[in-house]
């Protein structure tokens, strides 16, 4: 299988901003991509920007966290993002651009989260790994 570069969707920085993550969701029509600012910047199927919104600290009192990775539901409907800041939060997004991002369910843990994986076929079930080792 042969790969070709299609395009870049984000063009670079003056300054460092590293990209913490990217996922495309199930049905192929959405793109997210997480940067060091700690936003969530949303594509569409032909890398044009739609949306993005600010993901929210842990705690009130910790602001230096980062995001480590993202995953979307099954549906496309949900997206996790797994935190230094010992949480993984669940935005939900809608099914169609425009709609009010919100957060629907929240894990906070005892320790970092460094990753994420939600199976495409056990919708109910999402799965992180700690920095301390435990899934």
């Amino acid at each position: 299988m042969n790969f070709k570069p299609t395009k870049n969707i984000h063009p670079s920085a003056d300054a460092m901003s590293k990209i913490y993550a990217i996922t495309w969701s199930s049905n192929l029509m959405r793109l997210a991509v997480a940067f060091s600012d700690r936003s969530i910047w949303l594509f569409d199927e032909n890398g044009e920007k739609r949306e993005k919104f600010s993901t929210k600290a842990g705690s009130k009192s910790n602001k230096s966290y980062v995001v480590r990775d993202t995953a979307f539901s099954p549906d496309s409907t949900k997206l996790a993002v797994a935190q230094s800041d010992n949480i993984v939060f669940i935005y939900k997004l809608g099914t169609t651009w425009g709609e009010k991002k919100s957060i629907c369910n929240k894990f906070a843990q005892n320790s970092p989260v460094t990753c994420l994986v939600w199976p495409k076929d056990r919708p109910s079930d999402i799965y992180f790994g700690l920095a301390e080792g435990k899934v």
